[in-house]
């Protein structure tokens, strides 16, 4: 992979920089670690950091009394994006089925409940342990295949979510 970056600025203009590009502006602190005078072709722009998400790889930045908000991607978050994953994204679960053959001793939740996260949806006895199952989201229960006294087998729909 090449070390290509990818800016998008207020989420519209799209700006691709590399290494060289780097060469051709000046940048130095000024009064504090957030402010900076930069000469880009001969040009002057004071520039500062107003606020800054390392981890989500956005900033905003005031330059010449103008405010930009910033997105950097580089190729490996691009690749990621385009393989249809998102960085920090979690995985909404919509269903919950038996991990291991059991049965199941009580069902905790009717159709059409609203749920929270961490509620006891049901309990399965499996190889002698009962085995609570909490809710991973909120949600409204939108059907139950299973009931209480019922033999399940390992992978089988027990509760979908709405």
């Amino acid at each position: 992979m090449d070390s290509t970056y990818k800016l998008t600025v207020n989420g519209t203009t799209v700006y691709e920089r590399g290494a060289a590009d780097l060469t051709t502006f000046d940048a130095v602190a000024t009064s504090t670690t957030s402010e900076f005078h930069v000469l880009k072709d001969n040009f002057p722009y004071v520039a500062e950091i107003v606020d800054s998400n390392f981890l989500a790889k956005t900033y905003t930045v005031k330059v010449n009394g103008n405010s930009y908000d910033v997105v950097i991607t580089n190729p490996l978050d691009q690749l990621i994006k385009d393989m249809g994953f998102e960085v920090g994204a979690s995985k909404q679960i919509n269903s919950i089925k038996a991990p291991m053959p059991g049965l199941i001793l009580e069902m905790s939740v009717t159709v059409g409940q609203e749920v929270q996260v961490n509620d006891c949806l049901l309990i399965l006895e499996a190889m002698k342990m009962e085995n609570s199952f909490l809710s991973p989201r909120s949600g409204i229960i939108k059907s139950i295949s299973a009931s209480k006294g019922d033999a399940v087998e390992k992978g089988q729909l027990l509760i979908e979510f709405e």
